[in-house]
C-alpha cells in the first residue's frame, strides 16, 4: 500500500528541514558532493535556503530564490543539497536541464529546489 499524502508531506518537510545550505557544482556531485565551485570576486558561497510548506503533489519548494555569485569561466550544470556551510554532509543533488556558463562573472538566481517527497 503505497503511503497517503500526509506521510509523505511529513517526508518530505523532514527532508527539507535537514538541507541547511546549497551549493553550486560545476559537473555532477556524484555521492560526496564533488564539483563544487569556488572563487572569484565576490567570491561564491552556499546559500540557506527556506522552505515552504507542501503542496497538493507532496513537494516542498524554496520560499524565495537564492542569489549565487558565480565566478568567470564556470560553468553550473548542479546544485547540491548540505547541513553545513562549509564541510558538512553531503545529502544529495539535482543536475539542471541545461547547465550554464559565465564568460565574465556573475550570478545565478535559483529560483526552484523542491524535495519531492514522491522521489525521496
Amino acid at each position: 500500500m503505497p503511503f497517503a499524502s500526509p506521510a509523505l508531506n511529513t517526508a518530505a518537510v523532514a527532508v527539507a528541514g535537514s538541507i541547511a545550505y546549497i551549493s553550486l557544482h560545476s559537473g555532477a556531485p556524484g555521492t560526496t558532493g564533488t564539483n563544487e565551485i569556488s572563487g572569484g570576486s565576490p567570491a561564491y558561497a552556499r546559500k540557506a535556503p527556506t522552505y515552504g510548506t507542501p503542496d497538493a503533489n507532496n513537494r516542498v519548494d524554496l520560499q524565495a530564490a537564492l542569489l549565487f555569485n558565480v565566478p568567470a569561466s564556470t560553468t553550473v550544470a548542479a546544485i547540491g543539497f548540505w547541513t553545513a556551510l562549509t564541510g558538512g554532509t553531503f545529502l544529495g543533488s539535482a543536475t539542471f536541464a541545461a547547465a550554464e556558463t559565465f564568460s565574465a562573472a556573475g550570478e545565478l538566481s535559483l529560483t526552484s529546489a523542491a524535495v519531492d517527497a514522491d522521489a525521496v
